[in-house]
């Protein structure tokens, strides 16, 4: 049986000696933190009116639709791709097939997917420079028309399975800056990039333009310069052999907003686009960008459970507190540290550094204990806690039953 939606009244079946009739009984609303109010009116009518079991992220698709259009003028000029790896939720697929963005996708799956949306195969670019040859055939096939590669071998099977698409190559980008850097599994030089998209050409593909990426959760917007350096002298390089390439790629690591405050990404994208105006004027060149984090992070939030609360010693040392969600369903960008959240709870006791954890049977799964989060002392086994910019790379990271528990549930409203 389902439980009624908590609201204003529900129908209540009673009975007395004679009769069995039904009574409108009002239901309690659950308490939700004010913060999430502030940030979404209608998440915080979601959490007080649901009856939810476990964890579960639920995505405002206003918040993502004004993000897009905030990126869209941020980054004036250039077409937005969104790296559906971030949360490939369809509701936000068909948002931003609504508004006029693109798709940067990863496998056959995620192509699959876009188009079964009803989006146009022009409007997607198969992004990873590492792909099964009857992957860029099937994609082909389909219509995708645009590829990444960044290496001989991958162009040699675009070459075979995509003749004459448009192929851009990806450039190792410093980015060791961001709260996320990304390792040199993808890219290659500038020297070797050059003389691979001159092969590209010779074997009867479009040879495009270039990509590069300075890292997710890049907070400093100056981190694009040194990397757009590097492809001005690239395209000057390939100017004076008679190739000149239309497009650049600035790939994505617009940020999202955790405990460390809210970035600016009008001003952010406007320093973006100083410094493509700087390398190249007014030369003419089709702009892309790949917004994943940026766009979803933080129209989600998801709502836990405390487990437990507990000491391991008298000495003073943190509390810990376990919550029914960790590393393993759903908060896996926690590894190292890397991300931290934003959380909040209805308490208001004094906050306390306190070690935070999952719920799993694997001691990996601790979420922050080199830097221990501040929580309310009154925090009580059974409390709902909050945790803000959680639309992006958390269903997509949850594991599909580790230690028997379900992936993180999700909603988009």
């Amino acid at each position: 049986m389902l439980e009624p939606k908590r609201g204003v009244f529900a129908a209540v079946p009673y009975s007395n000696n004679q009769n069995t009739a039904v009574q409108l009984v009002e239901l309690e609303q659950e308490p939700v933190a004010r913060a999430v109010s502030a940030v979404s009116a209608r998440l915080a009518d979601y959490f007080a009116n649901e009856v939810i079991d476990g964890p579960q992220l639920a995505i405002d698709l206003e918040l993502v639709e004004a993000r897009y259009n905030i990126l869209a003028t941020g980054f004036r000029g250039a077409d937005i791709f969104y790296a559906i790896k971030a949360n490939p939720s369809v509701e936000i697929l068909d948002r931003v097939a609504a508004l006029g963005g693109y798709f940067d996708c990863a496998s056959m799956g995620e192509i699959d997917l876009v188009l079964s949306r009803g989006v146009s195969p022009s409007r997607i670019s198969f992004g990873n420079t590492i792909k099964k040859e009857s992957a860029i055939r099937k994609a082909f096939d389909c219509g995708v028309r645009l590829f990444s590669f960044d290496s001989a071998g991958e162009l040699e099977k675009l070459a075979r399975s995509a003749p004459g698409a448009s192929v851009f190559c990806r450039i190792l980008a410093e980015n060791d800056s961001a709260d996320w850097p990304l390792s040199h599994k993808f890219g290659c030089c500038v020297k070797m990039a050059g003389d691979l998209l001159i092969e590209a050409d010779r074997l009867g593909l479009d040879a495009y333009g270039v990509s590069f990426h300075v890292g997710s959760q890049q907070k400093n917007p100056r981190a694009w310069r040194e990397a757009l350096a590097d492809v001005a002298r690239l395209m000057q390089r390939l100017d004076r052999s008679g190739l000149s390439l239309r497009m650049i790629n600035l790939g994505g690591g617009m940020p999202g907003t955790y405990d460390n405050g809210e970035t600016d990404l009008l001003e952010y994208g406007a320093v973006v686009m100083a410094a493509v105006r700087e390398q190249f004027g007014d030369r003419a060149l089709d702009l892309i960008i790949e917004p994943g984090r940026g766009l979803v992070a933080d129209a989600g939030i998801i709502q836990a459970e405390v487990v437990l609360v507990s000491k391991k010693d008298d000495s003073g040392a943190p509390r810990w507190v376990y919550l029914d969600i960790g590393k393993f369903n759903g908060l896996a960008e926690t590894m190292d540290e890397a991300i931290r959240y934003r959380i909040e709870t209805i308490r208001t006791g004094d906050a306390v550094p306190a070690v935070l954890a999952g719920p799993t049977c694997d001691s990996v799964d601790v979420m922050y204990e080199k830097n221990p989060y501040p929580l309310p002392l009154d925090l009580k086994v059974g409390d709902k806690v909050w945790i803000f910019g959680t639309g992006a790379y958390t269903t997509t990271y949850s594991s599909v039953a580790f230690n028997g528990l379900p992936p993180l549930a999700s909603v988009c409203i």
